[in-house]
């Protein structure tokens, strides 16, 4: 559980006085070795891939690279970042896979260029991959009809979402693969932030419903991300054996249909890096106005 102290004088070893003086304020500080406890705490998984929207440090990323943990990109800037950091754009290494709702001109250019894994989020980008590249193989992220999140902004599924392929155009998908001769080889389901078990149970049972209408091409399905962090004193962290336990034995039902074992991957973003990294920043004046109190802080633009 996190330390919520305000009298923090150290971040990783480092007296903060000392990280003050070498390089000024503000100053973002990361703690790797965070960083490697939350990947550790995922080990079950076959495969973590970090939603690198959550903190995309050229830095961190080149650790997890390290660690063995893979990349989502969204846009073409961060297919850019996951390349500078040592990741390889290879689809058969799966260390870089594009997911969007769209395809922008630039970002499909890149995937076109690289031979890129793509999870699609629309019916469209399906036939526009098709087009450009046919014979390859993509994952689909799919809306499941419902969602979860502590507010909207942080939903993924439902009708109100823009994201993922709503569960009723699995077949229009089907016959789009295969005019444009695309194989779909895996699935991603993420409903949105702050996931508790209860509908967790609703997801595995919404991606098995899918993954069997989908068929034997299936090689992974995808937990999806929102693993929480607790941002106050009376939160806490989801019971991760228990997460597991549940995609696992989706997966094993999977795998026992189709007759080979399908991969289990994870996604998480906030849950890697959310507690590793730290603002230093100096505190220039305090305001009242009325009931509020303002702590001013320095910022420097460069």
């Amino acid at each position: 559980m996190p330390t919520f102290s305000t009298a923090r004088t150290e971040i990783a070893g480092q007296p903060i006085a000392d990280l003050v003086k070498s390089f000024g304020t503000p100053l973002y500080v990361y703690d790797i070795a965070v960083v490697q406890e939350r990947i550790a705490d995922l080990a079950a998984f076959d495969r973590i891939r970090y939603a690198q929207k959550a903190c995309s440090n050229l830095a961190i990323l080149d650790r997890m690279r390290r660690t063995g943990v893979v990349v989502d990109a969204v846009s073409a800037g961060e297919i850019r970042r996951a390349i500078a950091a040592g990741f390889s754009p290879d689809a058969a290494k799966h260390e870089i896979v594009y997911t969007a709702d769209i395809f922008d001109r630039d970002a499909l250019d890149l995937v076109v260029e690289h031979s890129m894994n793509v999870n699609c989020g629309s019916p469209d980008m399906i036939t526009q991959l098709g087009e450009r590249r046919p014979g390859a193989e993509v994952t689909l992220r799919i809306n499941p009809g419902f969602g979860h999140g502590h507010s909207q902004k942080t939903n993924t599924g439902g009708e109100q979402s823009k994201h993922g392929i709503w569960h009723e155009q699995i077949d229009e998908c089907l016959r789009r693969a295969d005019q444009s001769r695309i194989t779909i080889t895996g699935l991603h389901m993420h409903i949105g932030s702050g996931t508790d078990l209860e509908h967790l149970s609703e997801v595995c049972e919404a991606m098995e419903r899918t993954a069997l209408s989908v068929g034997r091409t299936l090689k992974t399905i995808s937990a999806g991300g929102g693993l929480p962090v607790p941002y106050k004193s009376d939160e806490s962290y989801v019971d991760l054996a228990k997460y597991f336990e549940l995609w696992d034995a989706t997966r094993n039902r999977l795998g026992e249909a189709f007759g080979h074992r399908l991969d289990l991957e994870i996604e998480p973003g906030r849950y890697l890096s959310a507690e590793s990294g730290s603002l230093i920043a100096e505190v220039r004046s305090v305001k009242k106005a009325g009931n509020n109190v303002f702590v001013l802080v320095r910022c420097r633009i460069q």
